[in-house]
């Protein structure tokens, strides 16, 4: 299973109102396809954060401007490339601003990187393949 979270800008209440518009009828989770499973993580009630590495929730910080308390936390089935239907997810939640971040870098995605196919230290975003080859050319890094 992958993971990316998804820390749109504005509040939880108007991101689970768009979820359910465009996820109709379900919650707890949301799916997509069967292949993404999607629910809101909290700091406070749930495990947002808890095995984060400290300076990558420095570096997310730093990129929103401030600590985030929950999180959209989208689970990629690896039964399926998924890439796809992860940057349609993520490009809806981040429609009115906000960073994503992936299980392949230590970067927050915006938007616009994510739609420009941006490359951050040979990597775009939600890439496993690229993230693969670094790891058999350079190991683990």
């Amino acid at each position: 299973m992958r993971s990316v979270f998804v820390f749109p800008a504005g509040e939880r209440a108007e991101t689970v109102a768009l979820l359910d518009r465009h996820l109709k009828q379900q919650r707890h989770p949301w799916t997509l396809e069967s292949n993404l499973w999607i629910d809101i993580d909290d700091e406070q009630t749930g495990c947002l954060f808890s095995d984060w590495d400290p300076g990558d929730v420095t570096v997310l910080d730093g990129a929103i401007g401030h600590h985030p308390m929950w999180a959209v936390q989208i689970d990629i089935s690896g039964r399926v490339d998924g890439t796809a239907e992860v940057h349609q997810m993520v490009a809806l939640l981040l429609e009115r601003g906000g960073v994503a971040m992936d299980d392949y870098s230590e970067h927050p995605w915006t938007l616009q990187e994510l739609q420009s196919g941006a490359v951050i230290n040979g990597l775009r975003f939600f890439d496993f393949r690229a993230s693969r080859e670094l790891k058999r050319e350079f190991g683990n890094f």
